[in-house]
């Protein structure tokens, strides 16, 4: 893949920015344009998903360590590595042995695949936990040998979209995109425009959101006529898309990183979204681009009717620009006191360049020995995995207007008051194993939190059984078991015993068995409480009888400690 938005780096924005002390700072007032009413990018949160990690062995079109490693056909290793940091994957049911030394912790270097729906059902639902609203799926030229995979991710972020309630729209990247003009027409017509029947893809003044990144670049990656580019945003607004168009920062002057001429491209779109990425590193320079680009930007927007999206970025963790949050939180308080009207996240998944915000390892023990990383505690103060996702979440409350404007973040790097203990499931979205089920009701039913989804074993065939993979040792004391709490769910009686194990291949009895009733008048819940705590990885529940139905049946399997 040729460069694409990697190679824009800060001089260009240093040459223009003021000088770095005695800054005077300029605060508009917290008001939008006409231009656009509240919608699905307008007054949101957008983060850029790349959907680009794919795994030899996850079934994916590429078959390759797609994005991985230099040599996609080579498993990774500290040689042969195409990140800058490491993802916590604690959360994912599907992972993929690497050949990375083991982590600082001893546990396996394995890495996710975008390719396994859970992974993409995992990353709407850390969304959902954030109250991140919606999400920009990176699409870049389709019709080479990665176009069949990211065929198949636009389709898996629908559905994760649509069962984690977060919204989704196409980001065309025009990078290398040699007969772009014709063939992203043809891409969208035949393709893509077939996801806008889907409730979640997002809508903005009622039109279908489109954005086409990489218009005006001055390089060799993006030699589009400004004629060309043109007749591309017209023609989508003319299929009754609101349009967004992923600039260069200098795209008012047609200076620095834009070509000139495209003034009339820029403006022929509903939304300017300019790219800071490899502009700025630390808080000093985010100011200066405050001052010298955004309140610009932002009035330039207002006078002619377009709605503004800047960029707000992480920072890179191997480059230790992210100063546990006082980096993107200072583009948040920029972008807001400027009276933006969205705010684009560079990105969710960006784990090549180091700015991602999707869960990260914490510390070196959840690094590869040897792969010279660092993790979010760089600076010396602990940030935990998910802390660029809280964030990210609180700058979206100070944009809706539902936190005050402040300049200090109001979310600390750890979670500094724990659950009580005992009160933590710790079976939540962890892997599951089986002996059978019927139909679609599979035992991942019983570790997502809702539960309204249940297992159900293979009818007429005890004894059937269900476990849970905790992911380590960990102290168990007591197993909370739920059914499904319509109505429709008569009372019923099932008998159940506890087995548990460390290695997932000899069990032993944890609870004997005995008969637990679940009744809808109270839950439709039973409790199962061992005799001591017991420290095991894999749980089992084994179901011998169960006088409602000639199967097992639970909705959620819960675990807790002591």
């Amino acid at each position: 893949m040729g460069v694409t938005r990697r190679v824009f780096l800060r001089a260009a924005i240093a040459a223009t920015a003021v000088g770095t002390a005695g800054v005077t700072e300029t605060v508009l007032a917290r008001t939008a344009s006409a231009a656009g009413s509240p919608g699905d990018v307008v007054g949101r949160i957008s983060v850029g998903y790349q959907g680009w990690f794919a795994c030899i062995g996850d079934s994916a079109p590429i078959d390759g360590w797609w994005h991985w490693s230099r040599n996609w056909s080579q498993s990774p290793s500290s040689s042969n590595t195409a990140i800058k940091c490491w993802p916590d994957v604690r959360d994912y049911t599907n992972t993929y042995q690497t050949s990375y030394a083991a982590l600082g912790n001893g546990r396996p270097a394995t890495l996710f695949s975008s390719y396994d729906q859970q992974t993409v059902n995992t990353h709407f639902l850390w969304l959902q936990q954030n109250g991140i609203d919606t999400v920009a799926l990176q699409r870049f030229n389709p019709t080479g040998g990665e176009g069949p995979t990211r065929d198949a991710m636009a389709t898996k972020v629908r559905g994760a979209a649509e069962s984690y309630g977060r919204k989704f729209y196409i980001m065309y990247d025009v990078s290398d995109w040699t007969n772009m003009q014709s063939e992203i027409k043809t891409d969208w017509t035949t393709k893509m425009s077939a996801h806008t029947a889907s409730s979640a893809y997002a809508r903005q003044n009622g039109k279908p959101v489109v954005c086409i990144w990489g218009f005006g670049f001055n390089d060799n990656d993006h030699p589009f006529t400004a004629d060309a580019c043109l007749d591309v945003v017209n023609w989508f607004k003319s299929q009754g898309c609101y349009v967004i168009g992923g600039v260069p920062r200098e795209w008012r002057t047609g200076t620095g990183g834009s070509r000139p001429g495209y003034l009339g491209v820029y403006h022929a779109f509903d939304m300017i979204s300019p790219w800071m990425v490899g502009a700025i590193g630390n808080v000093t320079e985010a100011d200066n681009a405050y001052n010298t680009l955004t309140l610009g930007d932002q009035a330039d927007c207002n006078a002619n009717g377009i709605d503004y999206q800047p960029c707000v970025l992480p920072g890179d963790v191997s480059a230790r620009q992210r100063a546990h949050g006082d980096f993107m939180w200072r583009q948040f308080y920029n972008m807001v006191r400027a009276g933006v009207q969205g705010i684009y996240i560079s990105m969710f998944d960006e784990f090549n360049e180091g700015n991602q915000i999707a869960k990260t390892a914490e510390t070196q023990q959840w690094v590869p020995a040897d792969s010279g990383f660092l993790a979010l505690d760089e600076d010396g103060t602990a940030c935990s995995a998910d802390y660029y996702l809280r964030l990210t979440g609180d700058g979206g409350r100070m944009l809706k207007g539902q936190i005050a404007l402040t300049a200090t973040r109001p979310t600390q790097p750890t979670v500094t008051t724990d659950p009580p203990p005992g009160t933590t499931d710790l079976a939540l979205h962890r892997p599951t194993s089986e002996s059978s089920h019927t139909q679609t009701y599979a035992s991942g039913n019983a570790t997502d939190g809702d539960t309204n989804t249940y297992w159900e074993s293979a009818n007429n065939a005890f004894p059937q059984w269900v476990q849970v993979d905790l992911g380590a040792g960990t102290g168990v004391k007591r197993i909370v078991l739920d059914l499904p709490p319509a109505a429709a769910w008569a009372t019923r009686t099932q008998t159940i015993s506890v087995q548990g194990s460390t290695d997932g291949s000899a069990f032993a009895q944890l609870l004997a068995s005995a008969g637990y009733t679940f009744d809808p008048a109270t839950g439709n819940t039973a409790t199962l409480t061992l005799p001591a705590t017991v420290t095991t990885r894999y749980v089992r529940l084994t179901f011998t009888a169960n006088n409602g139905w000639p199967a097992g049946q639970v909705s959620e399997f819960q675990v807790f400690g002591a």
